[in-house]
């Protein structure tokens, strides 16, 4: 076996799953279509022939197109609208195929079915089986991805000056502008954030996902972004990922966007000083923070920008009342069953949405506004966060 074939491999056995739920799909809708009356019946065909064939159609370019970037043929990164399209198609495809043999092992389970009312349950599961994916994933890519909400989190912190009590912050995360964020969806997020006429604004990194994503065109949007005290920023995994860090920092600070590489931003309100400190990505599996306590100013009130939430622990120990991260989309995707929180971010973090304490110290983890991988949120809006700094 050829090397280009073997690293393909993993590939190959996914899309040939992946082909298989399709056609498992289109034969239960073939099979159905025998009951509909004559004159409705040829529609029926040509329409399901037509789906076929533009899912097998993603579902085979998709795949080509990896493989010839594994192979080396194409330099460069999988196109996202390609990579996006295959692996919606992909998860459509293993929950038709999970779902018949969900319905398959209830029905031998149950055995020889004799009552009309069981066979119409069956009946109906197994078109539930089918529909259900496709109908969650439209859902997911053209409802609720574009469901931009405005979201307030108070945060109650012991000892906070006084003069910070009732502080507005405004947070803006993972943007990823790309080919699947327009942007009027980000001018509608700096709008709103701007409407929030907080104290200071944030941009807690990931502001575009490759290097062929318009980083301009995102910085130039967010120079509308209003805040009494300005707005600072600090660097995501993508920017570190395509090697625009550098960039970012030079052409945000033309735009008036000052992103903190691990520096310091001391603000006055009153009496008291919010101390802002920003670090770059920190990756996992290396140690966090590391000279990040040199940022900490004494007596004044510390908050930590950190695009990965995994730090809190160690941002707590060396003093930060306060961290503010993002990098988990809130998991993007994620599901409730029996009170268990299902979502991928769970599998890396435990910090995957809202606020979290650790003793006087506390942590929030926006949403976020862009998704990664497939165009989709379910159970996770992308929002825009205000949050109010309160004494406890």
């Amino acid at each position: 076996m050829s090397p280009s074939l073997l690293r393909a491999l993993p590939d190959l056995i996914v899309l040939t799953v992946a082909v298989a739920g399709q056609s498992l799909g289109v034969w239960w809708a073939w099979r159905h279509v025998t009951r509909f009356p004559d004159e409705k019946r040829r529609p029926a065909r040509l329409a399901i022939g037509a789906a076929a064939g533009i899912s097998f159609a993603i579902l085979v370019s998709g795949f080509l197109l990896r493989f010839e970037r594994v192979a080396g043929h194409i330099p460069g990164s999988w196109p996202a609208w390609a990579r996006g399209l295959t692996i919606a198609w992909i998860l459509v495809s293993l929950s038709w195929l999970l779902g018949f043999a969900v319905v398959r092992w209830f029905s031998r389970r149950n055995g020889q079915v004799h009552s009309a009312g069981r066979r119409h349950f069956l009946k109906t599961a197994h078109g539930a089986a089918l529909a259900a994916p496709p109908g969650v994933l439209g859902y997911a890519v053209f409802i609720q991805r574009n469901q931009l909400v405005l979201r307030e989190q108070r945060i109650e912190i012991p000892g906070l000056p006084p003069d910070l009590d009732g502080l507005r912050l405004v947070q803006l995360t993972d943007i990823h502008l790309s080919p699947f964020l327009s942007h009027a969806e980000v001018e509608r997020a700096v709008a709103m954030a701007s409407e929030t006429r907080a104290h200071v604004a944030l941009v807690t990194g990931d502001l575009i996902t490759t290097r062929r994503d318009p980083l301009d065109d995102c910085l130039n949007m967010l120079k509308d972004l209003r805040a009494d005290a300005g707005v600072f920023g600090c660097m995501g995994n993508h920017e570190e990922y395509t090697g625009a860090e550098d960039y970012t920092e030079r052409e945000g600070a033309r735009r008036g966007l000052r992103f903190l590489r691990h520096q310091a931003a001391p603000l006055r309100f009153g009496n008291a000083t919010l101390n802002l400190a920003g670090v770059d990505y920190q990756r996992s599996r290396k140690p966090y923070l590391v000279g990040a306590e040199e940022l900490i100013l004494p007596g004044a009130f510390n908050v930590l920008l950190s695009h990965n939430p995994d730090v809190f622990p160690v941002a707590a120990r060396q003093g930060y009342p306060l961290t503010i991260s993002g990098h988990t989309h809130g998991g993007q995707v994620r599901v409730e069953i029996l009170s268990a929180d299902l979502n991928v971010a769970r599998f890396f973090t435990p910090y995957v949405d809202g606020i979290y304490r650790q003793g006087a110290a506390s942590i929030f983890v926006s949403r976020g506004i862009g998704t990664i991988g497939i165009p989709a949120r379910f159970g996770a809006p992308p929002e825009v966060a205000l949050l109010h700094l309160c004494r406890a």
